[in-house]
């Protein structure tokens, strides 16, 4: 498994590297945590601070993803998921989480409330042409397969 080395900045004295729970064999997303405190009231939103920010190279991307507890037990989480980290951005990881729950839920510093996946984009450059090449599926869209 080839590894990629990532700068990262704390700039919170409560800010933690982000962590893989079982290791990044088994693992794509590694834990972020809150460095902040934080009230979601039900039905309300906020911007939560880890304290880092990262330094992708071109071409790697960070994607913010719920974590499947929160959602599942307190109905808590991304309000937009993925969220999208550009390699050339350098400000502070936030994350925009949501409470879809009846009740207050509330972030503490240390609470493990995303995960992050880097992984790799293409550069893209657009043909633009004046017919495309046929497929089996063609133009069928939702529902097209039957299921």
């Amino acid at each position: 498994m080839d590894k990629l080395t990532i700068r990262i900045q704390k700039d919170h004295p409560d800010a933690r590297l982000p962590e893989f729970a079982h290791g990044p064999g088994e693992d794509a997303g590694m834990d972020l945590f809150s460095a902040e405190e934080v009230i979601l009231a039900p039905g309300s939103w906020a911007s939560v601070g880890t304290g880092l920010r990262i330094e992708l190279l071109p071409g790697y991307e960070g994607q913010l993803r719920p974590r499947s507890g929160l959602a599942g037990k307190f109905g808590v989480t991304l309000l937009n998921a993925p969220g999208t980290i550009d390699p050339g951005y350098r400000g502070e990881i936030r994350v925009l989480m949501i409470n879809h729950g009846d009740q207050g839920y509330t972030l503490w510093p240390g609470d493990r409330i995303a995960q992050l996946v880097v992984g790799s984009y293409a550069a893209v450059e657009w043909e633009v042409a004046e017919q495309l090449t046929d497929s089996e599926r063609g133009d069928g869209g939702f529902g097209s397969t039957g299921e």
